[in-house]
């Protein structure tokens, strides 16, 4: 199988690249190294199955030909993360809702219609009061939002392309909504709660919570994630457009999962609460809880989780064991 990754140089992009490659698949990335780096893709040369271009979605005049190369196309290309969304809104406008337009029009002009794994994201369910969130829930996107919303908005722009060109051009176009993944090779520099966690206890310092800690999160290994991706993508009958929740449903609070960073590590770190304001600025809005409904994911494919928190984070810890130790000598 051919398979062409958007964003592949950056932290799920580039697990979705390494699975694809271990299963025999030729695998085409194209990422403008924004927040990818070329240090996740370093050894993929090594099979002949791999091709790396530097380049930016929304300009790069070798789309056409790539997406009439690929069986799928796994779109994770996108302005992420809080401090870049907050620090760059019109970016993260223009960037997320142009490059998806871009690539689907690209894949509308090719003589026959590759799959699409669009990425998507929870925060298109806006500040949400409900325990569990599942596909068919209203999104909530207050007048006059903060920018700490733009993110949200350009996905849900991106999820109304996906579901245009699936609906009225027939586009194979499958619309995954991510929740909070976690895993090797992301990196806590733009505010990714975990990352920060374990770099702070394996240095032995203080872990900062912003807030007051009690709002919850639901964490999925991002091996679980791609795996899902996979098995969704893989199903005959799937309708054009679908939307499916990707994630966990284990939810727990930023509190215990600072706590539980710390006994994982066997960490001596103080655990210390900062205000959002002082984290984020005035234009950041909290979210209380954010769990999904996977209820659609099981009965579409059945699939178990093979990470469990606390293995992920055993994993995440002893690599950056590794990464210090080194880093000392």
């Amino acid at each position: 199988m051919h398979i062409l990754v958007t964003g592949g140089a950056g932290f799920i992009g580039s697990h979705i690249t390494e699975y694809h490659l271990a299963r025999g698949d030729k695998v085409h990335v194209v990422d403008n190294l924004s927040t990818g780096s070329l240090a996740n893709i370093a050894g993929f040369q090594v099979t002949g199955r791999f091709h790396f271009d530097e380049a930016d979605i929304v300009t790069w005049e070798g789309l056409d030909k790539a997406v009439a190369w690929a069986d799928r196309i796994y779109h994770m290309a996108a302005v992420v993360g809080v401090y870049r969304v907050l620090r760059e809104p019109v970016n993260t406008m223009a960037t997320n809702i142009a490059g998806t337009d871009r690539l689907l029009r690209a894949v509308d002009r090719c003589s026959w219609s590759p799959q699409v794994i669009l990425a998507s994201s929870s925060e298109v369910y806006g500040p949400h009061t409900e325990p569990t969130l599942s596909e068919d829930d209203s999104l909530i996107i207050q007048s006059g939002a903060p920018l700490r919303w733009n993110y949200a908005i350009s996905k849900l722009a991106d999820e109304g392309f996906g579901l245009a060109y699936a609906r009225e051009h027939n586009l194979a176009v499958l619309i995954a909504r991510f929740f909070n993944t976690v895993g090797p090779r992301q990196t806590g520099r733009y505010g990714m709660v975990v990352p920060r966690f374990i770099q702070r206890a394996v240095a032995g310092e203080p872990i900062t919570v912003f807030g007051d800690g009690e709002q919850t999160r639901a964490f999925c290994d991002v091996r679980d994630t791609v795996a899902i991706l996979d098995r969704l993508a893989s199903m005959p009958d799937l309708p054009n457009g679908e939307i499916v929740n990707v994630g966990s449903e284990r939810e727990i609070s930023i509190n215990d999962l600072a706590r539980l960073v710390i006994d994982c590590a066997g960490s001596q770190s103080a655990i210390e609460h900062i205000p959002y304001g002082e984290a984020y600025g005035a234009e950041f809005e909290d979210i209380r809880h954010r769990r999904p409904s996977l209820a659609k994911l099981r009965q579409l494919t059945g699939y178990e989780h093979r990470w469990s928190l606390e293995d992920t984070l055993h994993d995440l810890i002893n690599r950056a064991r590794a990464q210090h130790s080194a880093a000392e000598r």
